[in-house]
């Protein structure tokens, strides 16, 4: 295999899509004969003082590049952070002080360190930049994009359809992201499926700039623990990279297969091949374990391996479940059965019956150690007799019928 295609096999891993491919060729194969290495950017607004395994993916592809011999810009934007950026969102965001930017901006420091080499990672703020642009230079960089243009952006031109206010100055953040390509002269940047847009702004404004454009790779956007919804603190479906480790063990556990293997692909270079060969809960604990020792240290990702299995596995039902429930006749249809994803439910560790009947469906239901897969079986409960409920991998539930 050729250096070229080494390097590309790595690069395009679980990449989305790159604008344009040719062009990234074109640039490595350049990068190799001149002994030049890639400028390769990816820009993180510090909104939140913490980071979760879904800001990693972008991360991890920097790193990537980082491997490969290419400089690496970690890009704060203290200074779009305080516009707020429109991406996704049906209303104006609430603009961030000077004071929780930088603060949050520590934080970020701290932890991307646990993937990125410090010593190889050009660490940036937009504001060194952005700060000392006049109001005149902001008008010049203005009238390097048109406003028909910036409407074509989806969320501008939803929000402008159902006639929901868009402040002009967020008009300014793409503007500006777009910008910070220029000042980096970066060959390539990084960015979520969401931020396509914003991305190719910095390839247009390179070009109007008289720069060679850069490369423009969208990343996926990881989906959270419930495997449905991306990855959000304001959803609970987080790993957060500062989660105690058992915590963060276990989580991990928590997830689907499929999924397992997408955080495989996204979050390690691990040879999937391999990955798939393994049983799955084999290389779900591979997995967990790997990724608490990245930001815990081996240590802490030994224990908290030998304290899922031991609670897990080797313990198959807690001695403290997480939910007793007591039922009464009134639970019962006629007072005599229930049906088992109506049981489900109400211990509330599922949130609804029908995420109750696709897991039983799958086998995710345990009934007194026997697999349920029947998601219209009933239960005739005795009274006076406590049946064990386990969940999924990690949750429990007591059930006992009041006489």
């Amino acid at each position: 295999m050729s250096e070229l295609s080494r390097q590309l096999d790595l690069i395009l891993r679980g990449a989305v899509e790159v604008i344009q491919q040719t062009e990234l060729e074109s640039k490595l194969t350049r990068s190799l004969k001149e002994h030049r290495p890639l400028r390769v950017k990816a820009g993180f607004d510090p909104t939140a003082p913490d980071l979760h395994l879904g800001h990693t993916v972008l991360i991890h592809k920097l790193k990537h590049f980082q491997d490969l011999g290419h400089q690496v810009i970690f890009l704060i934007g203290d200074f779009t952070g305080m516009i707020g950026d429109p991406t996704g969102v049906s209303e104006t965001r609430k603009a961030l002080t000077r004071e929780q930017v930088q603060e949050n901006a520590k934080t970020y420091q701290r932890q991307i360190f646990k993937i990125l080499d410090p010593e190889k990672t050009v660490i940036e703020f937009n504001s060194r930049w952005m700060g000392p642009m006049t109001a005149d230079g902001l008008i010049q960089l203005a009238a390097h994009y048109r406003v028909a243009r910036m409407m074509e952006r989806d969320d501008f031109h939803k929000r402008y359809q159902e006639q929901k206010p868009i402040s002009v100055h967020e008009f300014l953040y793409p503007l500006v992201q777009g910008y910070d390509s220029v000042a980096l002269k970066s060959d390539v940047e990084l960015g979520g499926t969401d931020q396509k847009f914003n991305l190719l702004v910095g390839r247009e404004l390179q070009r109007d700039y008289g720069q060679e454009p850069q490369v423009v790779m969208t990343m996926p956007l990881l989906e959270g623990t419930d495997g449905v919804k991306k990855m959000s603190k304001s959803l609970g479906n987080y790993v957060a990279l500062e989660d105690k480790p058992d915590d963060m063990f276990g989580k991990i556990m928590s997830i689907s297969d499929a999924l397992m293997l997408r955080y495989y692909e996204l979050l390690t270079t691990e040879d999937l091949g391999k990955v798939k060969a393994l049983h799955p809960m084999e290389a779900k604990q591979a997995l967990a374990r790997l990724l608490v020792a990245r930001y815990h240290g081996e240590d802490a990702a030994t224990h908290a391996r030998e304290g899922f299995q031991q609670k897990f596995q080797k313990q198959e039902f807690p001695s403290e479940p997480d939910v007793r429930l007591t039922l009464t006749a009134g639970d019962l249809k006629d007072g005599k059965t229930i049906g088992l994803a109506d049981l489900v439910a109400k211990t509330g560790l599922i949130p609804s019956k029908s995420e109750a009947r696709r897991l039983i469906i799958q086998g995710g239901l345990e009934v007194d150690e026997k697999k349920q897969t029947d998601a219209n079986a009933v239960l005739t409960p005795v009274s006076g007799k406590t049946y064990r409920l386990k969940i999924g991998r990690r949750k429990f539930a007591v059930v006992e019928l009041q006489g």
